[in-house]
Order: C-alpha cells, then sequence, then structure tokens
C-alpha cells in the first residue's frame, strides 16, 4: 500500500507513534509519505520507502495567521496524484482532519477517491476540541473521516459524550517498539551507585505538573538517596529550572530532548508522572517497557496502562504526599521493587507494535 501519514513533527505522544508506525509499515514493504511543517523528531527517511513532504505556508500580508490548513490540503492533493496514494492517516483532529476532508472533496472532482483513517490522540478532544471556535470543526471531521480510531477507551468516551459522536470510534492503544527497548536494556550496565534514578518524561506543559514532580523529589529525596532526571522541553522549562536553583534542590539533571529515550530509562527505577489529564501516557508505556516501575495520577487512560499495585501505583491528581509514600515504600525493598520492574515490562508487551500494528493493517486494508 502506499500511505500518506500526517503528523504534528514536534516530541510529543501523536508525532512519535505516527512516525513509529510509518518506520514499522516501511519496513512491511508499505510506501510511506510524511506530510507536516517541518521534518518530524523521529523520522528517517530514505527516498525509496520512506518520503518526507513539506508543508510550505507562503506569507501574505493581508492574513495576520497565515492559511496552514489550506497549505495541508493543497499539499495532500499535490501528494496523493503524484504518487498514487492509497490511504490517508491523520494524527490529531485539527487541523488535519478537517484539511484532509477538504483534500478528500478536490481529489473526488478529479474521481480519485482516498479514505481518510483519523486517529485521536487526546489534546485534539480534551483540550482543544471543547473550545467553541473549534468544536463543530471537529465534531464535523470526526465524523466525515472513514475510520476513526481513539488510543484508549477513555478518550473513546470522552470524545462520544462530548461531541454527541455518533460514528463507530475503533479503540487501537499506542504502542511501543519493544525489540528496541529489549535491546537497549541488554546494553544498560551502568553503576548507579547506590542511588534510585527517577524519571519524567514530557512536553513540560502545565497539563503535565512538571512542578508536581519537583515537589515530589524534594521530599522524596529526603529520605531515600535518588536522583531526578528530567527528560524534555516546553512552556514549564525556565520556572521549573528556577523552583530547583530557589530550593536549592540536589541531583535534578535537566537533558532536554532525545530522541533515544529508551538509552535514559534503562538506567531508571521509577517513573513519575502526576499528569492533570492523559489520554494514554505514551511516556509511562515507554517507561515500563525499560523496566520502570510506574507512579501516576489514575486519569484519562492511564489506568489502562499502568495496573495499581501490580506495574506501579496509582493516586488522585496531585496527591503529591501519597505519590511519595507509595514510592517510598517500593523503593526500600529491592525484591519488590525488581517484582514490579517485571510486571511492568510483561505489561508492555501487550502494546508491542508487532500486536497493534495488525489492527491498523486491518482497517487499511478494508479500503483496498
Amino acid at each position: 500500500m502506499k500511505i500518506v501519514i500526517v503528523c504534528y513533527p514536534t516530541f510529543g505522544g501523536s508525532g512519535v507513534l505516527a512516525t513509529e508506525l510509518g518506520h514499522k509499515l516501511a519496513k512491511m514493504g508499505h510506501e510511506i509519505h510524511f506530510i507536516a511543517y517541518q521534518m518530524p523528531v523521529r523520522l528517517v527517511p530514505d527516498n525509496e520507502s520512506v518520503y518526507y513532504h513539506k508543508v510550505n505556508v507562503p506569507f501574505y500580508p493581508l492574513f495576520n495567521f497565515q492559511p496552514y490548513e489550506l497549505a495541508l490540503s493543497s499539499k495532500l492533493v499535490d501528494v496523493c496524484i503524484k504518487h498514487s496514494i492509497d490511504i490517508i492517516h491523520v494524527h490529531y483532529a485539527i487541523p488535519h482532519a478537517y484539511a484532509a476532508y477538504m483534500a478528500k472533496k478536490i481529489l473526488a472532482s478529479e474521481k480519485i477517491n482516498i479514505p481518510i483513517v483519523t486517529t485521536l490522540h487526546g489534546t485534539d478532544i480534551t483540550l482543544v476540541g471543547k473550545h467553541p471556535f473549534y468544536k463543530p470543526a471537529v465534531k464535523f471531521s470526526i465524523e466525515n473521516s472513514d475510520v476513526v480510531t481513539s488510543v484508549s477507551e477513555s478518550l473513546k468516551n470522552s470524545t462520544i459524550d462530548f461531541f454527541n459522536i455518533k460514528k463507530e470510534i475503533t479503540v487501537v492503544p499506542n504502542f511501543v517498539d519493544l525489540a528496541k527497548f529489549r535491546t537497549q536494556l541488554n546494553r544498560c550496565n551502568e553503576d548507579n551507585e547506590g542511588y534510585k534514578i527517577i524519571t519524567h518524561v514530557s512536553n513540560f506543559r502545565p497539563v503535565k505538573n512538571v512542578r508536581g514532580v519537583i515537589d515530589f523529589f524534594e521530599k522524596l529525596s529526603s529520605n531515600i538517596k535518588s536522583k531526578l532526571k528530567l527528560i524534555g522541553e516546553g512552556p514549564e522549562l525556565e520556572a521549573v529550572r528556577d523552583i530547583v536553583e530557589r530550593k536549592k534542590i540536589k541531583n535534578v539533571y535537566f537533558l532536554g530532548n532525545t530522541q533515544q529515550v529508551e538509552r535514559e530509562l534503562c538506567h531508571s527505577d521509577l517513573f513519575i508522572l502526576p499528569s492533570k489529564t492523559e489520554s494514554f501516557g505514551l511516556s509511562a508505556l515507554e517507561a515500563m517497557a525499560s523496566k520502570n516501575v510506574i507512579i501516576s495520577s489514575n486519569v484519562g487512560g492511564i489506568p489502562e496502562v499502568n495496573i495499581h499495585n501490580h506495574t506501579g501505583f496509582l493516586t488522585d491528581y496531585n496527591n503529591i504526599d501519597q505519590m511519595v509514600e507509595f514510592a517510598q515504600t517500593i523503593l526500600k525493598n529491592d525484591t519488590l521493587l525488581n517484582n514490579f520492574k517485571e510486571n511492568a515490562f510483561e505489561r508492555a508487551a501487550f502494546f508491542d507494535i508487532e500486536t497493534v500494528i495488525k489492527k491498523y493493517l486491518v482497517l487499511y486494508e478494508s479500503f483496498i
């Protein structure tokens, strides 16, 4: 098959998932064409089976805001015609599904029928999509896609309830390439010198509650010899740095963005995710694939991934004291810690790309 994938090119979960999906499909013999306004961070085009097409938005003084949706629709039409595309798979409803619908209508006028698969990832529904300016467009885009998938049951239910969606939504969860994480674990032999390693990975948006991560570590490190590694960048980064410096909290390391998160996670013992909302929790799943115990908020789709008192622990949002209590319990007992680590890895196997990709292929092939 020849498949177009439209995604955001940043370090967010939707872009990571879309890129990993494309690479895996290419290895299976399919031809993949990525379309975005810049190269996706984990994309490795080879001009044989994986291609990248940049959306260029010309500047016109007439517009206060340049019409990206229009440029994206035009690029979709151009790529679909030139490369005889079979399927358009868009990740994130706004603006991708909306632009894909317009492209489909333009192509139909040329007697070209290309189905649209729309994958809902989270804030396109729970945050952006709920804004009254965007709600009608989001609802329209979802209902006019040929297939709609959601990364969790929680997100599916939220979409149906808020938008009163009648269209069927298929849950296809996020995934990890377990083979890649297993290989890294076998190479991981760094001596942590008696420290317990705590890790957090996110895009540092307020919804991720990175300030809660610092509060958690400040309390935990007073009783547990530990280090905190913060991976990622975003709007809260400088504020969090200031908090660490002002409070003189030791052993906090800011590692920035990375395209190989498994290299850091393999050294980690515990992953902390105190988010206000998470539609799935891909960062937690990647940590589980690296044998990390997860302590997280009991919100959104996280409980579908992190099983309380088995792979980690769940608490109410921002209940930092209980998170610290759970962390102390697990980190002071190496036998219990190792059991939970193995449980986390076994749970991650349910979300291996080898299993999940078959669900996407069934959807694709139903149109071919």
